[in-house]
């Protein structure tokens, strides 16, 4: 099988990414406005994003020994399905504990999903072009956002929230039919498998294959490193807060809200294409995380301005978006490259659980800051989190 950036199972993969991310972009922050309207306020809106997230996390821990066993294509698929088939059930009820119910389904469902289809860019990509590979996966997951955040909430106005479930349904459902034409990695029988080992599982790529059969014990006990999910965990706290709560800062902004979620993912599209293409050229993964979390910071510091002026707020999600894209690619790299062909799924756990933890952190625990201490103590927060974070970033040395 051709393991390269126009190889078809990697393009089929992008399509099929973008898919199931535009059913996730235009809800995320539907979502939480759907239960504030029904009255279960800031808390109870940053909570939908918040168990999403819980149970997306609890689903990836898994995710890795599934790869294993029934391989990338069946689990991509089962989470493009239920990323999607229950979200039109969200239009029975704005009461919290059922749209807590549906955003735990549809957290199983992107649990799956998101590990999945990360580690199959590791697989179905040469690792010489892995920084590139990765940006074209975050151009999948990032084109989706760019259109959809903005879009969800403006929709909403158009088609009600009815329109926006069903539509948001659908995506990743077809999604799931793209998946289905999808040739992954083959399965193969290693040489430690053969023997009565304990070599990759079904679902192996032909890199693992061949890293299984040297045998070479350093193989398997490389550890994947702490500073890149450190660095994913904090920034995608600071997006998940601006994403979630953006709306709910400056709700008499009626092109401000939707421009800076759009601002937000176009700066995190950029980051990674920026990103990408240092790394396969410097050969250093690992530089740009430092750099990623003090842009991140200052976006952060912006958002407290935002009610000085809603262009501020513009501004301001574009500097977290494109600080959060040089560190999503720059993570992705560097963990592929500390935790070697056998271990890709594991490397695709942390960098997925990282993001969504934070994604989840930002709803739900910038919630419970900002109602009883205002949004300004809750940005503020993530700045701070965010400048304590860089030095340490910088103290560790790049994966090279």
């Amino acid at each position: 099988m051709p393991r390269s950036l126009t190889s078809l199972p990697f393009r089929l993969l992008l399509v099929a990414t973008a898919l199931g991310f535009g059913g996730y972009a235009l809800l995320l922050p539907v979502v939480p406005l759907w239960v504030a309207r029904g009255g279960s306020g800031e808390f109870g809106a940053g909570l939908t994003t918040g168990v999403l997230m819980a149970v997306t996390v609890g689903t990836q821990l898994l995710v890795p020994a599934l790869l294993r066993r029934v391989g990338h294509r069946p689990v991509l698929l089962a989470g493009s399905v239920l990323l999607g088939l229950p979200t039109p059930l969200l239009a029975l009820s704005a009461d919290l504990a059922p749209v807590l119910a549906i955003s735990a389904l549809r957290g199983v469902g992107f649990g799956l999903a998101t590990v999945a289809g990360s580690a199959l860019v590791a697989e179905l990509v040469e690792p010489s072009a892995h920084g590139r590979a990765s940006a074209r996966y975050g151009y999948a997951v990032g084109v989706p956002q760019l259109a959809f955040l903005p879009a969800g909430v403006a929709v909403v106005d158009v088609l009600g929230f009815e329109g926006v479930f069903l539509v948001a349904g659908i995506t990743p459902v077809a999604g799931a039919l793209v998946v289905a034409f999808l040739r992954g990695p083959h399965r193969v029988r290693t040489a430690s498998r053969r023997a009565g080992g304990t070599g990759p599982g079904p679902g192996s790529g032909p890199v693992e294959a061949r890293a299984a059969g040297t045998g070479h014990p350093r193989e398997h006990r490389r550890r994947l490193p702490a500073v890149p999910v450190l660095a994913m965990l904090t920034c995608s706290t600071a997006q998940g807060g601006v994403i979630t709560f953006a709306p709910l800062v400056a709700p008499g902004a009626r092109f401000a809200v939707p421009a800076a979620l759009f601002a937000t993912a176009l700066g995190a599209l950029v980051g990674r294409g920026v990103a990408g293409a240092r790394t396969d050229r410097s050969g250093r993964p690992g530089a740009l995380l430092p750099v990623g979390t003090l842009v991140a910071a200052a976006g952060m510091l912006g958002v407290l301005a935002a009610p000085l002026a809603p262009v501020l707020l513009v501004l301001a999600a574009a500097a977290v978006g494109f600080g959060f894209g040089l560190v999503q690619n720059d993570a992705m790299v560097t963990l592929f490259a500390a935790a070697g062909p056998l271990h890709y799924g594991a490397a695709s756990a942390a960098w997925n659980i990282a993001y969504d933890a934070g994604t989840g952190l930002g709803a739900s625990g910038l919630g419970a800051i900002a109602e009883p201490f205002g949004f300004a103590a809750a940005f503020g927060t993530t700045a701070a989190v965010l400048l304590v974070a860089t030095p340490l970033l910088r103290r560790r040395r790049p994966v090279g």
